[in-house]
């Protein structure tokens, strides 16, 4: 199973991160693939409810383009596409060069803490 890891961090928890995926990297070890955000504002911002259903519509139906996607949807064309666009920037979907898309994660784990570590 593919997946990816969502976490939300503070500015120096993510230059620590970033460090820690660097140096494993450098070290030839096979890393899961992450996004951090600094709030939950900011990931319920950019992965919105309305793009994470979307998301999970590819994942089960993939191979659609976008005017397909939207059909199938009952959504505005331009909304579907201004969402696609987003979640490909995230790199959570992938449109092939006859213009379907795929969803390349299998599952998606969002880390988020409610209380600062002391």
């Amino acid at each position: 199973m593919k997946r990816i890891e969502i976490n939300i961090l503070k500015s120096t928890d993510a230059l620590d991160a970033f460090a820690t995926a660097w140096h494993a990297a450098e070290a030839g070890n096979e890393m899961t693939p992450r996004l951090a955000f600094g709030s939950l504002r900011e990931l319920f911002s950019a992965i919105s409810a309305k793009r994470l259903d979307l998301l999970r519509f590819v994942a089960a139906h993939e191979g659609l383009n976008v005017r397909q996607l939207a059909q199938s949807l009952q959504r505005d064309y331009k909304n579907v596409h201004t969402d696609v666009a987003h979640l490909m920037e995230l790199g959570l979907l992938t449109r092939h060069e006859d213009g379907t898309l795929t969803a390349p994660y299998d599952e998606i784990l969002i880390h988020a803490e409610l209380r600062d570590a002391a």
